[in-house]
């Protein structure tokens, strides 16, 4: 493939999280507006926001540093699967396979102990995660229906399904 038809660099975020973390939410890689805001879950039609804050009693139009302080401050932890890859878009079926580097999941699990459950934000980061890294964590793994605003499942649907998954 010549580099004039490749897609754009994407680099990911460094993960939220605190000392102390449960829960780690898993998304692909950060969508073109997330990387615009350097927010994750940036996109404002998104439903990661709206869930969070109904699943954790807080505002879901506060500003970005009050969702994501609110979020560590119960025990949840966000980041992606991979730190780098290529992808014109924001879909993450437009990714370049041969251009996921994954994080660094082994220094992750060894500084965050504490986490116990690992909820992949869709298919396709579970499916990157299971290809990519071979670290083997005791965690429990479970997928969730895709927030993404291309997922055009009702919000209500999205909804109920976390609160069983995440809540029980």
């Amino acid at each position: 493939m010549s580099e004039s038809v490749r897609g754009p660099d994407v680099v990911g975020f460094a993960p939220l999280v605190r000392p102390g973390a449960r829960v780690l939410f898993l998304g692909n890689a950060p969508s073109v507006l997330s990387l615009q805001r350097q927010q994750y879950y940036g996109n404002p039609r998104n439903a990661f926001w709206p869930i969070m804050a109904q699943l954790c009693g807080f505002d879901a139009a506060a500003p970005y540093e009050q969702r994501a302080a609110a979020l560590m401050a119960a025990g949840y932890a966000v980041w992606d699967v991979l730190v780098f890859c290529r992808r014109p878009g924001s879909l993450d079926s437009s990714v370049e396979r041969d251009s996921m580097v994954a994080n660094d999941f082994a220094a992750f699990y060894a500084s965050h102990p504490t986490i116990e459950r690992v909820f992949f934000t869709g298919g396709a980061a579970e499916a990157n995660y299971r290809r990519l890294v071979s670290v083997t964590a005791d965690v429990t793994y479970t997928r969730l229906p895709s927030t993404s605003p291309a997922h055009t499942v009702a919000f209500e649907t999205k909804l109920a399904a976390w609160r069983t998954a995440v809540l029980g």
